[in-house]
């Protein structure tokens, strides 16, 4: 109770039985809880809201407490909630609790009675600060690795907001995501101010994003949710054709560059912001572990996972791409084997060593006649052997005696004796 009061800051009874014990059939325990805390001096009552729920928040004991609680396990606590009097008559002053506060610690409710991530989990208003120093604050974020969702963000929206608004914040979360951290290698910082996309080319792990968030386990940035809540079902309609028109260049994947362009279908999300959008009274109606989110770019509604997977994209391009280097290699190999030569002697094709031999420079002024095969080349090469030793040993020979010195030598010999 004290640790979720710490995070959110205010809280119904009804949301903080969704936070604290969404297995409970209704919130009756959180209500005795809270009076318990409140006799031990840890919460209070701020004010009745008109549908009579009370809100309830932390006293400086309480806050005390959860900053114990939350603080070394590296979770920020929310500003304390102080008594306010009236200047004259002393009176307690009230306080109000914005209807888009109580849509943000809904909407986190509802994510986590789906199992969406633990109430340690959830955080607001996370600054994120670009480059040219503005703030841009997420109203809630989660991180649920056991739901599927290492990281999203959260932005809640009652249409309080012009949608070119919520494009402008579209912006500036994929102008986060491709900021360098202060301390980047200077070979990568001089890569970046080389070109206005040279960031495409570093790696998601050396980015600022990746020092605050884990991975998301899918390509592209961190995930952002826009969630309305209190407000028409046309006036979310244009909300989010106007996201998806004019904040395309964020949240669109691109075409991938290969050289089989006609065989890739997939697309490269590697640079975009995966938007998905819902509307409070949804997940109250339905649960947040239903089929109640639409990603920019698609039509339907899907589970939060299935919205946030991208199966036309780099999986789908390696399976594509492999596909295709083989169709390529095995095109290539055909047409080289139609292009084979064909012995005109004994009309067999060519060996690959033949071939070679008789077109590669150094090889084919020794390759004899290129019309012929390995074999036939090895008979006529026998052949040549074959005549020059006969030709050598026949140079070699001594030469025959002739018919008319025989008897001479005879003769010679028998003189001799005598």
């Amino acid at each position: 109770m004290l640790q979720a009061l710490g995070i959110f800051q205010r809280a119904t009874p009804d949301q903080l039985w969704k936070l604290t014990r969404p297995g409970n059939k209704h919130d009756k325990l959180v209500r005795d809880n809270l009076l318990d805390l409140e006799d031990h001096h840890m919460v209070r009552p701020e004010l009745v809201r008109d549908d009579q729920r009370q809100v309830w928040v932390l006293t400086k004991r309480g806050h005390g407490e959860a900053k114990q609680l939350l603080e070394p396990k590296g979770i920020r606590v929310s500003a304390l909630r102080e008594k306010k009097y009236h200047p004259v008559t002393g009176k307690l002053l009230g306080a109000g609790y914005d209807d888009h506060a109580a849509a943000v610690t809904s909407t986190a409710a509802e994510l986590h009675v789906a199992g969406i991530g633990h109430r340690l989990g959830f955080q607001t208003e996370i600054a994120h600060r670009l480059g040219n120093g503005y703030v841009q604050r997420a109203d809630l974020v989660v991180r649920a690795p056991e739901a599927g969702v290492p990281v999203m963000l959260l932005e809640i929206d009652r249409r309080s907001e012009d949608a070119h608004d919520l494009v402008v914040k579209l912006q500036r979360y994929w102008e986060w995501g491709r900021l360098l951290p202060k301390d980047a290698a200077k070979r990568t910082v001089d890569l970046v101010r080389s070109r206005p996309d040279a960031i495409e080319h570093v790696d998601h792990d050396k980015r600022l994003w990746r020092r605050f968030y884990p991975p998301t386990g899918r390509e592209g940035l961190v995930p952002l949710a826009f969630v309305f809540a209190d407000t028409t079902e046309e006036k979310v309609d244009n909300a989010v054709a106007v996201l998806e028109e004019d904040g395309r260049r964020y949240w669109a994947p691109r075409r991938y560059d290969s050289l089989y362009e006609k065989a890739i279908t997939a697309l490269d999300y590697r640079q975009a912001v995966p938007v998905v959008v819902t509307t409070l009274e949804q997940l109250q109606e339905h649960g947040a572990g239903a089929a109640v989110w639409r990603r920019l770019g698609r039509t339907g509604e899907q589970t939060l996972t299935a919205a946030l997977d991208n199966p036309d994209g780099h999986y789908l391009y390696r399976a594509q791409e492999a596909r295709a280097d083989a169709e390529d290699k095995r095109r290539r190999a055909a047409e080289r084997e139609a292009q084979r030569p064909v012995c005109t002697r004994c009309g067999r094709k060519f060996s690959d060593e033949r071939w070679e031999e008789i077109t590669v420079h150094r090889t084919a002024v020794r390759a004899g006649d290129k019309s012929v095969c390995g074999p036939c080349r090895a008979e006529d090469v026998a052949r040549q052997e074959a005549a020059a030793e006969a030709a050598r040993l026949a140079a070699a020979a001594p030469p025959e005696p002739e018919d008319d010195q025989e008897p001479n030598r005879v003769r010679g010999w028998l003189r001799r004796r005598t």
